[in-house]
């Protein structure tokens, strides 16, 4: 599928939510994988802020980008409008630190967009795509991620308040229902709550024209758009703060209570977990590092890597490995310290991974400590090894290792080595 970016600039102007400061607001075309950055041109030098998690800090009511006075606030409607019209490439120029509120919703942003002609363009769209099950828990907020082929979307939200109460809804996200069914859908707070956040700084600018105010009988001065409109307000904040992956989002996700901060920190969660995934090295890779060969090379594949951190690698046991004609005739058993030589063997691509121009290294392994071996190793088994570094001192370290057979332990270990020149 191509990126898209849109044909022709177009531009919104208004207030400001919480800083309250007016802000004109333009959407520009941007070169394709350029993604999505927000131009501050208010400030020397017109710098740019990528809509990325990286960027983002961790403040309250809002995702904000960047630090002050390099900085944007309130990014989550705009950025919800971006990616729920499915732009992939796209510069938006402010000269405020905060995007104005409109009407508090998504909808203008949405409306603006379309009228500027979403066009396709070339190169690749980037995907974040689950392979395994993720859940984060920040305070009260509560995510699981799952994979799935686009992005799903299950949100609960309880206030302690009549009107609302305890809200669900679910919702798959593409363009046409974004617009439908969450776009129009509006933010929203508590007269109770104006005089703390005011003497905050917060809420400046909201007023009963661009947010749903609740008092103690209910809404006031407004219609609501849906009965749960409180909920999909929540679910369009959701998509805008889903869009700092930096990629489309492909996951089902389930959010109970979700906030800023929670979505913000399940993002890099969700790209932590995908670096892990995408370093996955076969045969020719650990071949390139690890001196060893057949029939002594014992690792087949490296699952997941952290530098200086743990390692994650696989040996698949066959009937045809050399050291089951004689370890025993008739009741083939892996022997326990070729265990433990693979179980080394992934721990050395852990450390020469680290040192510059590795294979001119070897790793020497100088001592064991508190080996166990669990259950017995048969043809057919796939072992998974498990490392973590425990201290490190200069080339020396020391590290601690387990293996597993379908989830149980099988073998575990302490072990010290040393790298060296060749």
């Amino acid at each position: 599928m191509n990126r898209r970016t849109i044909a022709r600039p177009v531009s919104l102007e208004g207030i400001g939510l919480h800083l309250g400061a007016a802000c004109h607001l333009s959407f520009r075309p941007a070169p394709s994988g350029a993604g999505i950055t927000f131009c501050r041109t208010d400030l020397p030098g017109a710098p740019m802020i990528p809509a990325l998690a990286a960027n983002a800090v961790l403040t309250e009511r809002r995702t904000q980008l960047g630090q002050d006075p390099v900085s944007v606030h309130t990014v989550e409607h705009v950025l919800a409008a971006v990616v729920g019209c499915g732009i992939d490439d796209l510069e938006i120029a402010l000269d405020a630190a905060e995007p104005p509120i409109m009407d508090g919703s998504a909808a203008p942003f949405v409306e603006a967009l379309t009228s500027a002609g979403i066009v396709e363009q070339a190169g690749e769209v980037q995907y974040l795509t689950l392979r395994r099950p993720l859940r984060l828990v920040d305070g009260e907020s509560v995510y699981e991620a799952c994979p799935a082929s686009e992005l799903e979307l299950n949100v609960t939200i309880e206030f302690p308040h009549a009107t609302i109460g305890t809200q669900r809804a679910c919702f798959r996200v593409t363009r046409e229902s974004f617009a439908r069914e969450l776009a129009p859908a509006r933010t929203f707070g508590f007269v109770h709550e104006v005089e703390a956040l005011r003497a905050k700084g917060l809420i400046q600018g909201a007023s009963l024209d661009n947010a749903v105010v609740l008092d103690e009988n209910g809404v006031i001065g407004t219609t609501l758009r849906w009965p749960d409109e409180f909920v999909r307000h929540k679910a369009l904040d959701c998509v805008g703060d889903l869009a700092l992956a930096g990629a489309r989002v492909r996951a089902r996700i389930t959010a109970t209570k979700p906030s800023h901060r929670g979505t913000v920190m399940l993002v890099r969660a969700m790209n932590e977990a995908i670096a892990k995934e995408t370093t996955v090295l076969e045969i020719e890779e650990i071949m390139r590092v690890l001196p060893h060969r057949y029939p002594f090379l014992l690792v087949d594949r490296i699952l997941e890597i952290e530098d200086g951190k743990r390692i994650v690698g696989l040996k698949n046991v066959t009937i045809n490995e050399p050291f089951f004609q004689g370890h025993f005739p008739g009741h083939p058993i892996m022997p326990g310290v070729l265990i433990i030589e693979a179980m080394a063997q992934v721990g050395g691509m852990l450390l020469m991974g680290a040192v510059p121009e590795p294979e001119n290294k070897v790793v020497y392994f100088t001592s064991l400590n508190n080996v166990k071996w669990r259950r017995p190793v048969k043809p057919g088994d796939q072992i998974r090894f498990e490392l973590e570094l425990l201290q490190v001192r200069g080339m020396m370290c020391k590290m601690s290792g387990v293996a597993k057979v379908d989830g149980q332990v099988v073998c575990e270990a302490e072990m010290g080595a040393v790298v060296r020149e060749k």
